[in-house]
């Protein structure tokens, strides 16, 4: 469509071709997006084969110390003056050699199946000559050899990473002594790594903590969605692989509704439906609200802006119960008094457990309420970004005779979704996997007549079902195998979304 004939629709027609021309895109950005990935993959395979085949040139081109630098860590260091970084290197090797000889090397056989280790069977005997053998007792237990077996290949692929450093040290410390150049000491490259490469030095802690409080756990839950590995006693202690078993469980359904699939596939659309709600609700009901406030005229600015400062002030959990109390079942509480004292309504309104219409009161509450607890993050962040819109804009659209509706169509609507669409990508997905408020508001309720799992309500999301199965039906393997699932959708959208944005593609300039 050209420009002039864009310019020629009315606002509806250009909403709905903008909006069909997203759709159609759709398609095409998750082409490119795999396209991506398929193109990074290759391109880290062909990173290996260049590092191999740099291995193996440093390896023909060394001489004896390089050579035996790649067998012993640090040889070449040491012999070539280099004695304490030699030294740390070789340490690290005999350190990995100890902890694979009496640690790792056992738990990463038995990550091969994960069944618990269990002692020798101990026989007794009865009277009469009569005798019964009693199963030996586990000694190392299925979750610990999950957990221990990834702690193990972590430290093996550390491992590697630091003996390609070592060796890549050994091959530029025999270039420099080949060309005559003068090879750096421990405290030459101490102070480089205090000045040049101060860098690497910050970042040494942040890494390391990462890998152990972020990577191991996030590497445990995510493995364990291919496990059987469940609350049942028996299942608590020994357990092994289930492959997809578990993604499987969750796409799977029955005519009787007692399937895992009816009750992932309700809760996932009410899921996308709560998303979109709102997201959008907190985001225009916000930039109304923070127009209102900016408006020329409007006293007491500072006031309002502290006011909206206040509610975002008070801890979210607690404004969360509170209203849980106001909109609770009972003839007494606030909301169901005040409804009584000016309507006359003489039975007491159960706003967060009604089950009229599939929970369709709860499920507006919820929306409402989140509305209450996110307008204020809107406002702050849009009042900020309309104080910077060019008054010059607003000057010349009043001049060319366009009214307040016409200049926030055409100036202010373009400019905020153009600075925020990323903040609107990324709450989206915060509310996608927004436990707090329906957790604290019904805890997923009313609950519905989903077959599958006593518990699960009109309310809940693919996050509270998640925690449910996890923590109160012990389904560890099935609640990861979800939590994989909502982790790749989210990150898919995400990303293709964003990179379809003008924010992405236009990063510098607005028009």
């Amino acid at each position: 469509m050209k420009y002039t004939e864009y310019m020629a629709l009315s606002p509806m027609q250009r909403f709905w071709y903008n909006f069909k021309k997203f759709i159609t895109s759709i398609p095409s950005g998750l082409g490119n997006f795999f396209a991506a990935i398929g193109r990074g993959i290759l391109g880290f395979f062909k990173g290996i084969g260049k590092a191999a085949a740099e291995y193996a040139k440093g390896f023909v081109k060394g001489d004896i110390f390089t050579k035996i630098s790649y067998l012993v860590m640090g040889c070449g260091n040491i012999c070539r003056g280099q004695i304490l970084k030699g030294l740390m290197f070789l340490a690290m090797e005999v350190g990995y050699i100890f902890f694979m000889v009496f640690f790792g090397a056992d738990y990463i056989q038995m990550f091969i199946t994960l069944h618990a280790v269990r002692g020798a069977d101990v026989t007794k005997n009865l009277p009469g000559g009569k005798s019964y053998t009693v199963p030996g007792e586990i000694e190392v237990y299925s979750y610990q050899i999950l957990l221990f077996g990834i702690l193990a290949l972590l430290v093996t692929v550390a491992f590697i990473a630091m003996y390609f450093v070592s060796v890549k040290s050994a091959r530029k410390v025999d270039e420099m002594v080949k060309n005559g150049e003068r090879v750096p000491k421990f405290r030459d490259e101490l102070k480089d790594l205090l000045d040049s490469r101060f860098h690497a030095t910050l970042l040494t802690t942040p890494i390391i903590l990462i890998a152990v409080f972020v990577l191991l756990p996030l590497l445990f839950m995510i493995i364990m969605a291919f496990t059987g590995f469940s609350g049942a006693e028996k299942s608590y202690v020994d357990f092994g692989w289930v492959g997809f078993q578990n993604f499987a469980e969750i796409f799977k359904t029955s005519e009787t509704g007692t399937s895992m699939g009816s009750t992932f596939a309700k809760i996932t659309g009410w899921t996308l439906i709560w998303a979109v709600a709102a997201t959008f609700s907190n985001y225009i009901l916000g930039m109304v609200v923070a127009l209102m406030i900016n408006k020329k005229g409007i006293k007491l600015k500072k006031l309002w802006r502290t006011m909206f400062v206040m509610t975002i002030a008070v801890p979210q959990f607690v404004t969360l119960l509170l209203m849980a109390q106001i909109l609770g079942p009972y003839d007494y509480s606030p909301m169901n008094v005040i409804l009584s004292q000016l309507f006359g309504v003489a039975e007491p309104i159960d706003f967060l457990g009604s089950t009229v219409n599939n929970g369709l009161l709860p499920r507006i509450m919820v929306i409402v309420v989140n509305c209450w607890v996110g307008i204020p993050y809107t406002i702050l962040m849009t009042s900020g970004i309309l104080m910077n819109i060019p008054e010059d804009l607003y000057e010349s659209a009043r001049i060319d005779g366009a009214g307040p509706v016409k200049s926030f169509m055409k100036i202010t609507l373009p400019y905020m979704l153009f600075v925020t669409t990323p903040y609107l990508i990324t709450t989206f997905i915060g509310n996608v996997n927004n436990f707090n408020v329906i957790f604290l508001l019904t805890n997923g309720g009313p609950v519905n007549n989903l077959k599958y799992r006593k518990g699960m309500g009109h309310t809940d999301l693919l996050i509270t079902l998640l925690y449910k199965l996890s923590i109160n039906d012990k389904l560890y393997g099935l609640g990861a195998a979800i939590g994989i699932m909502v982790f790749l959708v989210c990150a898919t959208l995400s990303l293709v979304t964003f990179n379809m944005t003008k924010s992405a593609k236009n990063e510098e300039e607005f028009s």
